[in-house]
């Protein structure tokens, strides 16, 4: 291979890389990617297979083309426009034809070095384009492949150019070759000067490429409110999740294996139970279920410093926390384990129903990542057996019942809890329960139809899949007098110790169900589907395997790329600003302590300046610690403590103050509920900054921490 094929090579691949690049990250069709590399292909032979190019368009040409471009961008947009493309898209949409029209004019046109300059430009842009609209790791592979072709083609055009400068001359030898004037004589030729430079120029296009994509990166974060938002939709038919669902919907959703979400779960006691609560639904018609008109009114509840309340808890030490990386899903709804208690996001504000589920607001449906703290405690079997309370005027709408209910229904459940012998709704639930998983088979197949598809389930066909379970159960225990309702969402996923988390899929959707008990005021949940649909499955292989690595991959770039928001930019942008204003603070102390210090003595000359490296080593050590590799690891045994230490000991004291006083705190109440039952404010203040350490994960500041001590101090100084 000559050195202009090289050079034509490395640059027609540089440039089909930032295309693939540009393609992947979801700025460029597939079809239009298609037509790009077709055109490639045709410059590709117009160039090698003539010697004077009389077929490609002259550069008088190529100039009118791309003059053309400006007003075929404008239309190009208002035709993104007029087919309801999204608004953040059309800049996006109409820059990528842009980009990829103006490259292909250049490629099939004469090309001189600056039109090679315009398109290693173009692929430049291509590839910061691409970078805006990233969301996946494979972004990382593309980037590094065009790193690699950009030196590789920088280097080549340096070296045709250089061969290009050097005229050819003849010259007539007065002396031998091998003489040793020729051994002497190193002339620095226009040559050697030209390929001297190309180790500089590779440096500077690889500083180039990055100084103009690290700030991209820092102002674009990969949220949907960015300004390159992120083309494509959400994951389709995904049902099961609204406010009214039929018999049979999730049956449909089980056969799909598609992501819906990852889940890092943290505190999981051995023996719990965890599943991912979605909906929960209320009324039946007959054939399926839906939120009665009480059950959908709710309230927005807004976020207090990035957390959002949904229920309390008599104890924190009870909650147990899931980090979400939720995928693109068409619905509104949150997932969370059984009783979420509070959301901590960069969610403005959502909505919880009367049945504690929880939505967001309707503003397209990308990735996103929050953090959910659930009380997964179940109160004791002995207290569930004792609980012969009535029950409120509010829960009647858990035992509706439709009309034109099967009779068989009430007798076979009778006949269940009278084989069983239960005598409490606690073994009445029991007992249908098991009876259901012993004596009905599990299976996708929507055999159960009719006009009533729950009697063909019970007495005919015999077998389903979890909603028709779950939809037995609980109008079996309304025929008793239990309440009871409906709830979807997910089975735990496969675990995936690559990546430290659960991998949850369409495939996990399950319905399961929950019944009240007033005298604990608690939902307990209940699954009578045969443990054959509550199995997970587990990969293995090596496909398997690496698809573990894969999956951790995709997260640790969800969590740290794609979920970089502005309130990441707000918290660094602060940080630079507090380090720029403590390097000044210490350069100042340095002056003055090096001013003083010479007139003191002599030996300041060797000590200051050992101590202003020491300074400065120890602020750049700090400065590391705080925002890279080594902040994970030194923030959990250092900086935890101190915000537990903080939020432990001083709360205690109060306690114990109080206690001295003859206030006792009730274990049903909370410690804010308890703190907000006195009449003594600064015991609310400090409940409030106790619950913001621990609850909030927050770290209160010095001043904060002297107030609450001063406040301390004087309660106790009141008793002596």
């Amino acid at each position: 291979m000559n050195l202009a094929t090289y050079f034509k090579l490395s640059s027609y691949t540089m440039i089909a890389t930032a295309t693939l690049a540009l393609t992947l990250a979801g700025g460029l069709h597939i079809v239009l990617a298609i037509l790009f590399y077709l055109a490639m292909i045709v410059a590709w032979r117009l160039e090698g297979k003539f010697e004077k190019p009389k077929r490609q368009l002259s550069e008088r040409t190529g100039l009118v083309i791309v003059l053309l471009s400006i007003p075929l961008f404008i239309l190009d947009w208002y035709y993104q426009k007029s087919i309801g493309e999204p608004e953040g898209r059309l800049g996006v949409s109409a820059l990528a034809h842009l980009i990829i029209f103006l490259a292909a004019v250049k490629l099939l046109q004469v090309k001189k070095n600056r039109d090679w300059v315009f398109l290693y430009l173009i692929s430049f842009f291509s590839v910061l384009l691409a970078a805006g609209l990233s969301f996946s790791p494979v972004f990382l592979g593309s980037l590094t492949l065009y790193l690699l072709c950009g030196l590789a083609t920088i280097i080549a055009f340096e070296i045709q150019k250089s061969k290009q400068s050097i005229a050819p001359s003849e010259t007539r030898l007065l002396v031998p070759p091998d003489s040793r004037i020729f051994k002497n004589w190193s002339p620095r030729s226009r040559g050697n000067v030209e390929a001297s430079r190309l180790p500089w120029v590779a440096g500077v296009l690889l500083v180039l490429i990055f100084t103009l994509a690290v700030p991209l990166f820092l102002v674009a974060p990969r949220s949907s409110a960015s300004i390159l938002s992120r083309g494509g939709g959400a994951l389709t038919n995904f049902i099961g999740f609204s406010e009214t669902v039929s018999l049979g919907e999730i049956g449909s959703l089980k056969k799909d294996n598609a992501v819906v979400m990852h889940v890092r779960i943290e505190g999981l006691r051995p023996g719990q139970d965890v599943r991912w609560r979605g909906v929960a639904l209320d009324e039946f018609t007959g054939r399926g279920w839906k939120k009665s008109a009480v059950a959908r009114n709710g309230t927005q509840t807004k976020s207090e410093k990035g957390l959002i309340p949904i229920s309390t808890t008599q104890a924190l030490d009870r909650l147990t926390a899931q980090t979400v990386f939720l995928e693109a899903i068409e619905t509104p709804v949150l997932f969370a384990a059984s009783r979420p208690v509070a959301i901590q996001s960069d969610f403005p504000s959502l909505w919880i129903d009367e049945e504690s589920s929880v939505q967001r607001r309707r503003l397209g449906f990308g990735r996103v990542m929050y953090k959910a703290l659930s009380d997964l405690t179940r109160p004791d079997v002995a207290v569930l057996r004792s609980d012969d309370q009535p029950y409120p005027a509010l829960f009647q709408r858990y035992l509706q019942l439709p009309s034109s209910l099967d009779p068989r229904v009430g007798a076979r459940t009778n006949a269940m809890i009278a084989n069983a012998q239960a005598r409490n709704r606690y073994d009445i639930a029991k007992a249908i329960e098991s009876q259901l998983q012993q004596d009905y088979g599990y299976s996708l197949e929507m055999k159960a139809s009719g006009p009533d598809p729950l009697s063909d389930f019970l007495f005919n066909v015999k077998a389903g899949h979890c909603e028709y379970f779950s939809t037995a159960m609980a109008v079996m225990l309304r025929t008793r007098g239990i309440a009871a309702r409906v709830v979807n969402g997910f089975l735990p996923g496969e675990y995936n110790d690559a990546a430290g988390a659960y991998t949850v899929k369409q495939s996990d959707a399950h319905s399961w169900v929950e019944v009240y008990f007033p005298e604990s005021r608690s939902w307990v949940t209940f699954d009578p589907t045969p443990l054959a649909g509550r199995i997970e499955p587990v990969s293995q292989g090596l496909t398997a395997q690496l698809g573990k690595y894969a999956a951790a991959l995709e997260l640790f770039w969800f969590q740290y790329v794609v979920g970089y928001d502005q309130k990441e930019q707000r918290s660094l942008a602060t940080s630079l600003n507090s380090r720029l204003f403590a390097l000044r603070h210490s350069m100042a102390q340095t002056a003055l302590a090096v001013r003083d210090g010479l007139a003191a003595s002599g030996r300041a000359l060797i000590l200051v300046p050992a101590a202003v490296a020491g300074m400065l080593l120890l602020l750049f050590v700090a400065s590391r610690v705080r925002r890279f590799g080594w902040r994970r690891g030194l923030s959990i045994r250092a900086a935890q403590p101190v915000a537990d230490q903080s939020g432990v000991v001083f709360f205690e004291k109060l306690m114990s103050l109080l206690a001295r006083r003859g206030v006792q705190r009730e274990s049903h109440l909370t410690p804010l509920e308890f703190a907000g039952s006195l009449d003594f404010q600064s015991a609310l203040s400090v409940t409030r900054a106790y619950n913001r350490v621990r609850f909030g994960k927050q770290r209160l500041s010095a001043a904060e921490l002297k107030e609450i001590e001063h406040t301390l101090n004087e309660l106790e100084g009141e008793e002596s």
